[in-house]
């Protein structure tokens, strides 16, 4: 039977299947379900959760009349023409994409998460009897949409946000950040007491100043970043080092989501109007793909990079990609992946967010709507490829607080001790739950 945590009761972790539920938030609680396995206790990190989550700030207005006095019915109509095309974000929209606002440092048990309408918080898990986290603001990052850790780079980030990427680097005595020519060096991280380095903002790669950067992912070797807006149809391949970015097209509607497979031989991009499109990254050449199912609410990776879990945002039903030879070839078919409980027990009328663990082993998923009994949970599944995607209901994760929902979820992806859940709850908490399991 899945486990299902009592109302009252928040989730401490799973041990075999088993999600363990303590009656409160308790690192003691922690320490004795896990800690010993593990040797360290992950304690729930709190935020102001109102900020992160409200609408996008509106444009700012044109400047008065005066200043261009005569407008040409030819710009006019271009520019009418191109609001049909790519409209402005729709604010309640935007929530319901998973827009990367959890990320965990490949290499380190440093978590960052959108922690505020313009900053990032990053708690470092190894550091001894800290119990602060570092807040990460600027004036040239405003409206943070995404956040994602640069794999082989020690401590650097990707912040994603009104205007283009800010780059974040931890800075520590004898090992000093570089600071790109052309950006201020007065915008620092908030460093907990006791704390021997900081965090500088080294880069900006810069959009258009209406851009709002809301999908990021790096490619493994750390080497490019793909960033994509919500009002854009294209999207930007950047080299970083170089600070160079590359705009790529394919159709009209804006691109919601970028996931860069794990060898790096493939790009997963997905729109709005429900289409989506594989890249091999070789010759950059496509292949389109469309939904009946609403626009692709969710995706990621297998370990190998051959298979692709979807969720779409009118469907309970999930769609892996399965390719059907080695890269660069984009022969492949979709597969439903039916989720049974997800129509029968929670009543749901759609998938809200999805995130796949890096040994392929465990799923998380969040539903829209829901009855009461189920609403606000994380639904935890045990995945199978043998060689097809099957999946089997573990239980549910309750977060902190009455009515808590989640705002946003992801697994670390190198974990040494099995998959490795963040997720961040509306009651301003963001907790983090070890999934502890036999290795199938």
């Amino acid at each position: 039977m899945p486990s299902f945590p009592p109302p009252g009761g928040v989730t401490v972790c799973e041990i075999n299947r088993d999600l363990v539920v303590a009656d409160a938030l308790s690192d003691d609680r922690a320490k004795d379900a896990y800690g010993d396995v593990l040797g360290m206790v992950f304690s729930p990190i709190p935020f102001q959760p109102d900020a992160t989550h409200e609408p996008p700030a509106v444009t700012e207005a044109a400047e008065p009349a005066e200043v261009v006095p005569r407008t040409s019915l030819a710009s006019t109509i271009a520019e009418s023409f191109k609001q049909m095309l790519f409209p402005s974000c729709d604010p309640n929209l935007l929530q319901e994409i998973d827009t990367q606002k959890v990320s965990w440092n490949p290499h380190k048990h440093c978590l960052a998460f959108v922690s505020g309408k313009n900053q990032v918080t990053v708690h470092d898990f190894e550091e001894p009897d800290n119990k602060e986290s570092y807040i990460l603001t600027s004036d040239h990052q405003k409206d943070v949409k995404a956040v994602e850790w640069r794999p082989n780079s020690g401590k650097v980030i990707a912040v994603g946000c009104k205007g283009g990427i800010c780059l974040w680097s931890a800075s520590y005595p004898g090992n000093v950040a570089s600071v790109k020519s052309g950006v201020t060096s007065s915008s620092f991280g908030a460093f907990p007491r006791g704390s021997s380095g900081q965090w500088i903002l080294v880069d900006i790669l810069r959009g258009s100043s209406a851009e709002l950067v809301s999908a990021l992912c790096w490619k493994p070797d750390g080497r490019y970043l793909v960033s994509a807006s919500c009002n854009s149809p294209s999207f930007t391949i950047w080299d970083v080092s170089q600070g160079l970015g590359t705009p790529i097209k394919r159709g009209l509607s804006s691109i919601s989501l970028v996931r860069w497979s794990p060898s790096g031989d493939y790009l997963l991009t997905a729109k709005l109007d429900g289409t989506f499109h594989l890249w091999e990254t070789n010759t950059w050449t496509s292949e389109p793909w469309s939904s009946s199912n609403g626009y692709v609410s969710g995706a990621n990776w297998d370990p190998e990079g051959r298979t692709a879990l979807l969720s779409f945002s009118n469907s309970t039903t999930l769609g892996s990609i399965h390719f059907s030879s080695k890269p660069p070839s984009l022969d492949a078919h979709l597969l439903p992946v039916e989720l049974p409980e997800i129509s029968s027990l929670i009543v749901s009328r759609g998938i809200d967010k999805l995130a796949w663990d890096s040994s392929g082993e465990r799923l998380a998923l969040s539903f829209k709507d829901g009855n009461e009994m189920y609403h606000g949970l994380v639904a935890v599944y045990d995945v199978r490829r043998s060689p097809l995607v099957s999946v089997s209901l573990v239980g549910f994760i309750r977060g902190p607080g009455d009515g808590a929902k989640p705002l946003a979820f992801a697994f670390h992806s190198k974990f040494k001790q099995g998959p490795l859940l963040s997720v961040c709850w509306s009651s301003g908490w963001c907790c983090t739950y070890p999934l502890i399991l036999r290795p199938h």
